[in-house]
């Protein structure tokens, strides 16, 4: 596996899992749950060692620690300066896959896709084996973000699952530059297949270019490549985001009776998913219930902390505030830590999110959040089953739109297993 060394030096793991390093301090977290997600902190010789207990969500607990050493006591400090910190930032300890099948995506038409077909006799390429040839993913964001943890660890699973013995993994850390040379240095080692998580949709020319002329087939996952099927790409699998804004929209309105003001914390911008999130809810919006206002948007970038600090100056600006859309989990997170801050109470702003995680999920138990359309983000199973597919001669359609369920109050606490 080819991975970058701590690229952004947060002391987390060489393939991108964030981790917190202070001085000689590492943390290590265990959690009774189990399953493949949970990760071992690394420690090095002589460092002093903290089991954290994650079963209760803020504050953790810490066990273990003598009070009378002294570094145990500036580690009990700290570890109460990361809890506070971590309250806007996405770094939750990511659940435990589903067993089975459930939480796997599932294609909404029988015909798997929509669109033009490609076969390998029309790409032009060459059959490969999943299981000796080089299989080549691009992880576009830092994986402090739920849906990015679940999304790369679905993929490993899935080729361990499948026997695949080189899979090599790169992370872009949400550097678009980097992407593109990761990527492109994936093609030099001589990939013979690639599944991509892109940061943007345009801009990829230059990889583009390099597989079409050695016919090395790309899965394009999540987000979509400006291009097209079957010259530049073979297909691309995701959700159908416009839907997810509409769907969105209409839990807002029933939230809200159908009227009041509200505001969006967008998505980070350049990439097809905020843009279609953001015109599927504000087309539900005007033709559905004209008696809510959108009166404030700003962007959250998808990111927790900065989805806290928008909703901040949200508060201070339109103090009557009735309905939150965020277009992702994270932003939707931050909004309900700054509406805490502020001493609002569970249900004064409702707030409506997309993606699924359990965070949010076990937001709609608490009450801070009235619904969450899901983005499910376990690509593994589906995408390697494409891939194989297309090596036997199938056709594959250009585009795979994946079905996703919606987290309400009337499931939420019941469904918490399946969320990520």
């Amino acid at each position: 596996m080819t991975v970058p060394a701590d690229p952004d030096g947060d002391g987390g793991h060489h393939d991108g899992r964030p981790g917190r390093r202070h001085d000689d301090l590492t943390i290590e977290y265990f959690d009774h749950h189990g399953g493949s997600n949970q990760y071992p902190r690394r420690r090095g010789a002589g460092q002093p060692r903290l089991a954290v207990d994650t079963r209760t969500p803020y504050p953790r607990q810490v066990k273990g620690i003598a009070m009378t050493n002294r570094p145990a006591l500036v580690a009990l400090a700290l570890v109460a300066t990361l809890t506070a910190a971590a309250c806007a930032k996405g770094e939750d300890t990511p659940a435990p896959a589903p067993a089975g099948t459930e939480g796997n995506q599932v294609a909404q038409t029988a015909g798997a896709g929509t669109g033009p077909t490609c076969t390998l006799a029309q790409f032009g390429g060459q059959k490969y084996d999943l299981k000796s040839d080089l299989v080549g993913f691009s992880q576009s964001e830092k994986e402090a973000n739920p849906f990015r943890i679940a999304e790369t660890q679905s993929i490993k699973d899935e080729a361990a699952k499948l026997g695949v013995t080189n899979l090599r993994t790169t992370n872009a850390q949400s550097q678009f530059s980097k992407q593109i040379s990761d990527v492109q240095q994936l093609i030099a080692q001589g990939a013979r297949l690639l599944i991509i998580a892109p940061l943007n949709s345009d801009g990829w020319d230059p990889v583009l270019k390099q597989a079409a002329e050695k016919k090395i087939p790309i899965i394009t996952i999540d987000r979509k490549i400006n291009a097209n099927p079957c010259t530049d790409y073979l297909t691309f699998i995701g959700s159908d985001f416009y839907q997810q804004g509409q769907r969105a929209a209409d839990q807002m309105i029933q939230a809200l009776n159908g009227t009041g003001e509200v505001a969006i914390l967008l998505g980070a911008p350049g990439n097809n998913v905020t843009t279609d999130r953001t015109k599927g809810f504000k087309d539900r919006i005007q033709q559905q219930a004209p008696g809510i206002t959108i009166s404030f948007e700003q962007t959250g970038e998808f990111t927790r902390e900065k989805g806290q600090q928008v909703t901040e100056q949200l508060i201070q600006s339109k103090p009557g505030i009735k309905g939150i859309y965020a277009e992702n989990d994270e932003m939707a997170l931050g909004a309900v830590t700054a509406l805490k801050g502020a001493g609002k109470s569970p249900g004064d702003v409702k707030i409506v999110s997309v993606d699924g995680t359990r965070a949010a999920v076990q937001g709609i138990v608490d009450g801070w959040l009235h619904a969450v359309i899901e983005s499910n983000p376990r690509f593994g199973p589906l995408a390697f089953a494409t891939a194989q597919k297309f090596a036997d001669g199938e056709a594959i359609p250009a585009s795979i739109t994946i079905s996703d369920r919606e987290y309400t109050v009337a499931n939420a606490k019941d469904s918490l297993g399946q969320a990520y």
